[in-house]
């Protein structure tokens, strides 16, 4: 179970973000500095209890058409091999020292408990209560038997979002910019074999629901 330490993070993960999210293919903003807002997310468990995972939902409002971001992060108390290019930022936490944050969909940890998550092996946590389920992401999953989570992953950023491909034809698509769904389930595209969903706060308040991510397997990907 992870635990939530309500304490200082120097610089803030906002501040983090507001100099990563232009680099992303998939950033819909203009040349100028984002102005983030911190949205909504949810937490995985780490079963070693060493790598922090949250999903984290933020809204740009720099621009005339406000977006809102999903961003996968790790946060570890040391550098991962070979990630380099994943770092998000470094951090000073005031209860565990140093924490080298990384894009999450580069990080095997986070991957694995997202298919986990999918395939029902796991739940989404809140991302401000130790131990408290969050209700209101939701997942499904029709696919055959479950992906071990030893595997190597490869992922790919594109202006539509990222691409997580494993082994044996799993494909796994993160939506990055959010888009509100309509009343009802989550329209699905053709071939899916799980998805995730969930919701984030709308500025003027109101909750809006929408696809996080969407699992496509074997000859469907």
């Amino acid at each position: 179970m992870a635990v939530i330490h309500h304490t200082a993070l120097k610089p803030t993960k906002l501040e983090l973000l507001t100099s990563w999210l232009p680099s992303r293919p998939w950033y819909c903003g203009s040349a100028g500095e984002p102005e983030l807002a911190k949205s909504g997310g949810f937490r995985l468990d780490d079963p070693q209890g060493e790598v922090g995972i949250e999903l984290i939902v933020v809204t740009d409002t720099s621009g005339p058409h406000p977006t809102t971001y999903l961003v996968p992060l790790t946060y570890r108390g040391a550098p991962l091999d070979g990630a380099e290019h994943a770092l998000v930022g470094t951090m000073e936490h005031g209860v565990l020292g140093r924490r080298w944050a990384y894009d999450g969909c580069h990080d095997p940890v986070l991957v694995a408990q997202l298919l986990a998550l999918i395939e029902g092996r796991v739940q989404a946590q809140d991302q401000n209560t130790s131990d408290t389920p969050d209700r209101e992401v939701t997942c499904s999953y029709n696919g055959e038997g479950s992906t071990s989570a030893a595997f190597t992953t490869t992922a790919t950023d594109d202006h539509e979002g990222t691409k997580l491909t494993v082994p044996h034809g799993t494909i796994l698509r993160l939506h990055r910019a959010l888009r509100p769904a309509q009343d009802g389930p989550p329209f699905l595209p053709q071939g899916a074999t799980g998805h995730i969903s969930g919701s984030w706060r709308m500025l003027d308040g109101t909750r809006a629901r929408g696809l996080f991510a969407v699992l496509q397997t074997g000859s469907r990907a």
